[in-house]
């Protein structure tokens, strides 16, 4: 995460090839590794980890690598291929751009040929995951807004609405964060093998003070938050021009 940060200052201090090939790599990598990870962390919440009756991580690091948390990191990471490819052809133009329209529909065909293997595993092997899902059948209107959102992305492009295009795949990743939260609820952490001793919002919470004073600062913060980031979308909006000293 250090190095895909300081990747961006970094690579246009120099016009050396070499350099810049160097921050571009590094860039590249950390990306790719972060958005896996992301998934990782993801499957084994979903698949649960070992936790005792003090509710203490019991397992090793080979024990979060399984095939459910593999495939998991597989779909964070084309999910956010395809986000990405949307994001840049909205941002660019000309060449880079038309580059970039070419990468969106392939990754949205990968998205989702992993979408549905995820979708597949999760229903046979995960079934408190679905429980929600079965018991308040309302909740299955997330899973068809998400795939009606994947499915109007291919649509937008097609027509040139970029923009679209990119409010199309925002929508379909909240309603996949969603649909995730649906499925975990009420756990924060699923205990695999001994569901007992998983973390719940209920076992898990901090005091009614606590929370209250939380509560209070996320009401206040959270419109500064949105606030600027907002802000930050309207100055930098519109195509981004490239020059010698751009990444």
């Amino acid at each position: 995460l250090i190095f895909r940060t300081i990747a961006i200052e970094f690579r246009s201090k120099q016009l050396a090839k070499a350099w810049r090939q160097f921050w571009d790599v590094n860039f590249s990598l950390s990306s790719i590794l972060s958005s896996f990870l992301i998934g990782i962390t993801l499957g084994n919440l979903a698949w649960g980890i070992p936790v005792d009756d003090e509710k203490e991580f019991v397992g090793g690091f080979l024990t979060l690598i399984h095939p459910y948390s593999l495939l998991m990191g597989v779909t964070t990471l084309a999910l956010f291929m395809m986000h990405g490819a949307i994001y840049v052809t909205m941002k660019t133009e000309g060449e880079l751009r038309d580059k970039a329209r070419k990468w969106i529909n392939p990754a949205i065909i990968f998205f989702i040929l992993c979408y549905a293997t995820v979708t597949m595993a999760t229903l046979l092997y995960l079934p408190h995951m679905i429980r929600i899902i079965k018991e308040q059948p309302i909740f299955f209107v997330i899973p068809v807004l998400g795939m009606l959102a994947i499915a109007n992305i291919p649509r937008e492009i097609h027509r040139r609405r970029d923009f679209n295009a990119f409010v199309s795949s925002c929508a379909a990743m909240i309603f996949l964060m969603a649909l995730f939260g649906i499925g975990m609820f009420p756990d924060l952490v699923y205990s695999n093998p001994n569901p007992q001793h998983s973390l719940t919002i209920y076992n898990a919470a901090s005091s009614q003070k606590t929370l209250f004073i939380m509560l209070i600062v996320a009401l206040i913060g959270m419109p500064i938050v949105l606030t600027y980031t907002l802000s930050i979308y309207w100055i930098f909006r519109g195509k981004v021009k490239l020059e010698p000293t751009s990444y």
